[in-house]
């Protein structure tokens, strides 16, 4: 019996469903939740801030430098620049409950019983307002007040710990910014300021792209040994014991003892 037919059915049916299992697996992709992330943040940005107040600067890579020698690059999603500030915003489009503070190197999403952790978004940020900063106001030598970090959260998640006044979900990232009501800066320091951020940014092309995924890559693999707490996400530091029954036996500690007082033997 010929199966040729029948197995040429097959595989034009199984042919037509490799379109639809591509479109699933970049629609679950974080590339792609990232994207839709920004997106969304850009409608709230166009729909409830005033455009001649606030001026919108999207997908901005700089060059960071240490020592004035390059090391790599920063990717900020939005940056707006106003007579109210500058404010450096950073998206997370995620799902479930979300767990963190200030100072926690990691944060946790929970999904039902599922738990996963994740780069505390200030932290994250943080690189990013030094680089802006040093990029406008590289000959000043305190810090800049006028530059606001700002975590916008889109998607289907809640905070079940209290967060910072600055990390928001939706539309509260945008009541933060149009929360700052004085001046700090006249109409000719902001137009300055973003001609600097145009004229400094990389230009937004393929290599530019493919240069900042190595520079992340680069740092996940250096991180890659980190140990970290298991309660709290802090670095687990070696520590020696000085006394008791166990003095001279090394141990890794929570880095921040005595507030965590986790620890695991060797």
């Amino acid at each position: 019996m010929d199966l040729t037919p029948y197995l040429n059915m097959i595989f034009s049916a199984v042919w037509y469903l490799i379109p639809f299992f591509i479109l699933i697996s970049i629609l679950k992709s974080a590339w792609f939740k990232g994207v839709l992330g920004e997106w969304q943040v850009n409608l709230l940005i166009k729909f409830f801030l005033n455009k001649n107040d606030y001026h919108l600067i999207k997908n901005v890579t700089l060059p960071t430098f240490i020592d004035d020698t390059e090391q790599g690059t920063t990717q900020i999603d939005h940056i707006i620049v106003s007579q109210y500030g500058i404010f450096v915003v950073e998206t997370k489009n995620m799902k479930g409950w979300i767990f963190g503070s200030e100072n926690q190197k990691q944060w946790t999403q929970q999904i039902y019983k599922h738990k996963s952790k994740f780069q505390n978004p200030l932290h994250q940020n943080y690189k990013h307002v030094k680089t802006l900063e040093s990029c406008l106001f590289a000959h000043n030598d305190t810090e800049n007040t006028a530059i606001f970090s700002v975590i916008i959260f889109i998607g289907d998640s809640s905070f079940k710990t209290k967060m910072p006044e600055n990390v928001r979900f939706a539309r509260g990232g945008i009541e933060y910014i149009k929360s700052k009501t004085d001046i700090v800066f006249n109409n000719e320091e902001t137009q300055r300021i973003i001609e600097q951020i145009e004229s400094g940014r990389l230009e937004r092309d393929f290599k530019t792209n493919r240069q900042h995924i190595k520079h992340v890559k680069e740092i996940i693999e250096a991180k890659a040994d980190i140990i970290s707490c298991s309660k709290c996400g802090a670095e687990m530091v070696l520590r020696k014991a000085s006394k008791g029954k166990n003095a001279g036996n090394e141990f890794w500690g929570c880095s921040t003892f005595p507030k965590c007082r986790n620890l695991n033997s060797i």
